[in-house]
């Protein structure tokens, strides 16, 4: 009996040690749980905070493909050679951009002569904006390793003249490409550091008198005409920042030259142009047999009289 009751003992306490770990996990595991979150908050709050920004390795080979860019943000991204590299940042009313580029060029082993590579900024319209400050274009000879780019936007205006090519708030884009190079040299691997900064604000901004309407911002789906489906919202006028077509203006006459009528009249005005120039031709190109006058020829003289042969010829002399 005692042997059963050591025995009960030791299992009872045996289970109470298991029932008793789960419950110590359990209560260590919260405070574990909580760093990740912790860590989580601290970086979500760094970046709110306008800490260092994750560098981008991505980039756009056309207007629409455009790898966007904030403001202090820095992409690397591994490039051939030759092709045409877009990125896009934001600017706002009073701010000055200015855009760095690095360009880390192949081997010299493996090219064959010196490139020349181009920096070129455009607004929301795609118009090319001049540059105050920094070289534009630059050549590596063939002994150069790397080379640098840099420009400066003119400061954005809150407004401007429609003649003129002042830059104004909304999407800017970066263009980079080479403008010169050897045929041999096209294809190969180079490396393209970008950095966009920006300073000012619209504290910094000059009194114009004026306000533009909406920041020249391309639309988000480019090439988008129709809504997928009828139960679709429509976009709010926020987001919309493309203009409504004009109406078009109609006269009494649109109604006749237009849809399918168009190619009938068509018909028609050509099939008679086509007549009347076969009727004038003929006319000018036919002989006028109907209205050709014959000269007036004399009558023969009359033949004198010739007698046979044999007999002597009769002179009758007077």
């Amino acid at each position: 009996m005692r042997t059963l009751r050591t025995a009960a003992a030791s299992a009872a306490a045996f289970t109470g040690l298991l029932l008793l770990a789960p419950a110590t996990a359990s209560a260590a595991s919260p405070s574990a749980a909580a760093s990740p979150s912790a860590s989580a908050s601290a970086s979500a709050s760094a970046s709110a905070s306008g800490g260092a920004k994750p560098v981008l390795n991505s980039v756009g080979t056309s207007f629409l493909t455009a790898t966007t860019l904030a403001s202090g943000q820095d992409a690397d991204v591994p490039v051939s050679t030759g092709d045409y590299l877009y990125w896009a940042f934001p600017a706002a009313e009073g701010q000055t951009a200015t855009v760095q580029v690095t360009v880390t060029l192949p081997d010299a082993a493996d090219r064959h002569g010196p490139q020349t590579w181009t920096l070129e900024l455009f607004d929301g319209l795609r118009r090319r904006q001049s540059c105050t400050a920094g070289p534009q274009e630059g050549t590596g000879e063939q002994g150069a390793t790397t080379l640098a780019l840099s420009c400066a936007l003119r400061q954005i205006r809150s407004w401007a003249e429609p003649w003129s090519g002042d830059p104004l708030p909304g999407t800017y884009y970066v263009r980079l490409s080479t403008t010169d190079i050897p045929q041999t040299d096209l294809g190969l691997a180079a490396t393209v550091h970008v950095h966009v900064a920006t300073k000012g604000g619209a504290d910094d901004a000059q009194p114009e008198g004026g306000s533009l309407k909406a920041p020249l911002v391309p639309p988000v789906n480019a090439g988008a005409t129709a809504a997928a489906a009828a139960g679709t919202p429509a976009p709010s006028a926020s987001a919309t920042y493309a203009a409504a077509p004009a109406a078009e203006e109609s006269h009494w006459y649109s109604d006749l030259f237009s849809g399918w009528n168009t190619r009938w009249w068509w018909t028609v005005a050509g099939g008679v142009l086509a007549a009347l120039a076969g009727v004038l031709g003929y006319t000018l190109t036919r002989h006028p047999r109907g209205h050709r006058h014959h000269p007036h020829h004399p009558a023969p003289a009359p033949v004198p009289h010739q007698a046979p042969p044999g007999q002597p010829q009769q002179h009758n002399w007077q």
